[in-house]
């Protein structure tokens, strides 16, 4: 999963800084956005992780 996360994330800000030069009104949403979805990809892999001690 992390080697996908460190392939996205260049891409990701491409793009973002292309819409941004483009539409400078799109920060605030493509900032909030960006990082909501790196904070689910962090944790979700936490959430389902189960961990059993016998």
């Amino acid at each position: 999963m992390s080697a996908n996360i460190i392939v996205i994330q260049p891409l990701v800000a491409l793009l973002f800084g292309i819409l941004i030069l483009i539409l400078p009104r799109l920060l605030n949403y493509l900032i909030s956005i960006y990082l909501i979805f790196i904070g689910l990809s962090g944790l979700l892999p936490q959430l389902f992780t189960f961990t059993t001690t016998t």
